[in-house]
């Protein structure tokens, strides 16, 4: 029997909430009043059921991906697999590492089945599919780490970019970590490509064998875990400013290297304080803000 999940306006009456076990999402659209009734029906309904669909693959989803065969069934699982193929015949990467985006992406598209809107997203603890029509656009706050308040820079995302999904990974998310990154937030064209690329380029955000860095199975963490024994990072100590260098630039090489298969449209990368940014449009610096104060920030980055 399938669950009823919670789904209600939150109190400003323009965002959708959708929850359900772990999934937690807050939908905003714009449009005329009869399409925002359409599109977030259709976002009820589409949610509705969504996470017994996964379960019921969940064995599957947390095996290593296959990249040359999909054997997966529903549309968000075959799209979670489609996300992190590019990286399985060269690491370890479930589908599980773009579940978030996936189920983003799956949402958006129902409302935007049912309705026209001008702008729409859905934002997935961090990880957010997009829609924006012409002239439109999308500010995405960038924290230094995702369990901090405060925002360092701000980012644009313009109707005629590329861009349609966001994502933020690293050791203080919701997932795992193998690498340091405080946070490593991606641009891509869909919101399941961004969540797998931060996941791999967090990663590579590491110092191998450095003393400071704590490592400990994930299963002792998360009995369920889909990476089962592999060491992930618990903690890490005070880093020198050349090893931050040295551990930004590693990842920094890791998502020029997606950059250029046409995996991302750009990551920022943060670690303790310090930032790189790569491929992206400029960012806004803290002075500059001021200047946005009528594009309001619609979301500070989570993992």
């Amino acid at each position: 029997m399938t669950r009823t999940p919670q789904i209600g306006l939150l109190p400003d009456g323009r965002r959708l909430h959708l929850q359900d076990g772990p999934i937690d999402l807050i939908v905003e659209a714009r449009g005329s009043e009869r399409d925002l009734r359409k599109a977030y029906e259709a976002a009820a309904r589409r949610f509705t059921g969504l996470l017994d669909e996964l379960c019921s693959e969940l064995p599957m989803l947390r095996q290593a991906a296959d990249p040359r065969r999909n054997l997966l069934q529903g549309g968000v699982a075959r799209r979670m697999h489609d996300a992190v193929a590019p990286y399985a015949a060269d690491c370890f990467i479930t589908p599980m590492a773009a579940v978030a985006g996936a189920v983003a992406e799956e949402i958006l598209g129902a409302m935007l089945e049912e309705a026209q809107l001008t702008r729409a997203y859905v934002n997935n603890g961090g990880d957010i599919a997009l829609h924006l029509a012409e002239g439109e656009h999308f500010v995405v706050g960038l924290a230094e780490r995702p369990d901090a308040s405060g925002l360092m820079r701000t980012m644009i995302i313009d109707a005629g970019d590329p861009s349609r999904g966001v994502a933020t990974s690293g050791r203080h998310g919701r997932s795992f970590s193998l690498g340091v990154a405080d946070a490593v937030t991606v641009l891509a064209r869909t919101a399941s490509q961004a969540d797998a690329a931060a996941t791999i380029i967090a990663n590579t955000v590491d110092l191998p064998g450095h003393a400071a860095i704590i490592r400990c199975p994930a299963n002792d963490l998360q009995p369920d875990s889909d990476l089962g024994a592999r060491l992930v990072t618990h903690s890490v100590g005070e880093l020198s400013a050349g090893e931050i260098e040295d551990a930004l630039e590693s990842g920094a090489a890791c998502a020029r290297k997606l950059l250029a298969a046409g995996l991302i449209d750009g990551a920022a990368l943060r670690l303790q304080g310090e930032m790189v940014i790569v491929g992206t449009k400029a960012m806004e610096m803290p002075g500059l803000r001021a200047q946005l104060r009528k594009r309001p920030i619609e979301s500070a980055m989570h993992a």
